[in-house]
C-alpha cells in the first residue's frame, strides 16, 4: 500500500464512525498549520463536541511545553477533537489528558497488538520508542463551561529515516514496530470509536 493509496477522506470516516459522537462532524485538509487551530475556529461558530479535523500534514504542529510536533504528509495521523466536558473546569484538564492517553493506548493496542506505555503526562510509547503524543488546550468559554480541544499525534506508517535526525534515537512508528504498513484510515476509525468510549 503506497503512501498516496491511503490518503484519509471524510466520507469514508464517517462511514466508519456511524452512530459515534465523536466524528459526527469531521474534516480532512491536505496540510494546515494545526489541526488545533481548526478545532478551535469550529468551537468558535458554535460545533458540537466531537468535532474532528484531520491534516495529512501540519506545518507548525504543537507538542507540551511549546515544542513542535514533526509530521510527514500521509506517514501520521494527525487530529483534533473538540470536547465540552461537562463534569470537569479548566483546573481539571490535566485529568482529561489522561483520560485521553489511556483511551489511545487501549485503541492501540486493540488495533496492533502492541503494549504501549504511557509516560505520564502525555506521551505513548512502545518498546522504548515515543509512537503518540497528545495536547489538550482547555479554555473557559462564552457560557462558563470548559472547552477543550486535544490535539493528537500518532507516527504510523514511519521508517527511521523518515524522521529528523535528532529525533531517530527515540521516535518510533508503529509499522517498524509491527513490521507491517498499516491501514491509517482503519487506525483512525478505531481510535475514535475508542474516544469515543472514553470520553463523555
Amino acid at each position: 500500500m503506497s503512501a498516496a493509496s491511503d490518503g484519509l477522506t471524510a466520507d469514508e470516516l464517517r462511514r466508519g464512525l456511524k452512530g459515534c459522537r465523536i466524528g459526527d462532524e469531521l474534516v480532512v485538509v491536505e496540510e494546515t498549520e494545526s489541526t488545533n487551530d481548526l478545532a478551535w475556529q469550529a468551537a468558535e461558530r458554535g460545533a458540537a463536541p466531537g468535532f474532528v479535523a484531520f491534516a495529512e500534514q501540519q506545518t507548525r504542529g504543537r507538542g507540551q511545553y511549546g515544542r513542535r510536533w514533526e509530521s510527514k504528509p500521509h506517514l501520521s495521523l494527525c487530529f483534533s477533537v473538540l470536547l465540552r466536558p461537562a463534569t470537569m473546569t479548566l483546573r481539571e484538564s490535566p485529568q482529561l489528558t489522561s483520560l485521553l492517553a489511556e483511551a489511545v493506548a487501549a485503541g492501540l493496542a486493540e488495533t496492533t497488538g502492541t503494549v504501549p506505555r504511557i509516560k505520564p503526562p502525555n506521551d505513548i510509547y512502545i518498546a522504548d520508542r515515543k509512537i503518540a503524543g497528545i495536547l489538550v488546550e482547555g479554555r473557559t468559554g462564552s457560557d462558563g463551561n470548559y472547552v477543550a480541544v486535544a490535539g493528537i499525534g500518532i507516527n504510523v506508517n514511519h521508517t527511521l529515516d523518515d524522521f529528523p535526525e535528532e529525533l531517530r534515537a527515540s521516535a518510533g512508528s508503529l509499522a517498524m514496530t509491527t513490521g507491517k504498513r498499516i491501514s491509517r484510515s482503519a487506525l483512525a476509525i478505531a481510535l475514535l470509536r475508542q474516544l469515543d468510549r472514553f470520553v463523555r
